[in-house]
């Protein structure tokens, strides 16, 4: 499941409606949504995620934590790392290699050590 997935299943949950009456209410079938969920597709279109805030009305803060969201949900993520230094290359193959390995707590640690040292930089 992606971060979007997540999110968005925990939003239904919460108003309690059903995949097949969103999905027939935003105009894609209850497979895509489900799809969707579970991180078998990659992330949504800014029409489709459009949709998604009007139909749970959300705003501001919540609408750009949604679609931030949506941003950073591709399940398969592919790393360039030509003209990068070899410490990049090696960070990104490792990833490649072990991510599957970790558990929910590290990968929160390494994500939080991440958007830190970016921070840092300005970015």
């Amino acid at each position: 499941m992606t971060p979007f997935g997540e999110k968005l299943r925990a939003l239904r949950a919460e108003r309690g409606v059903s995949q097949k009456a969103m999905a027939q209410a935003i105009g894609v079938s209850a497979a895509y949504l489900s799809s969707l969920e579970h991180g078998r597709r990659g992330a949504p279109t800014w029409t489709l995620i459009q949709k998604i805030i009007g139909y749970f009305n959300i705003i501001w803060d919540d609408a750009e934590d949604l679609a931030r969201l949506a941003e950073t949900s591709h399940p398969r993520v592919r790393i360039d790392t030509s003209g990068l230094s070899p410490a990049a290359t090696e960070l990104a193959n490792l990833l490649a290699e072990s991510i599957e390995r970790l558990d929910e707590a590290e990968l929160r640690t390494i994500t939080a050590s991440v958007r830190a040292a970016l921070g840092r930089r300005g970015r």
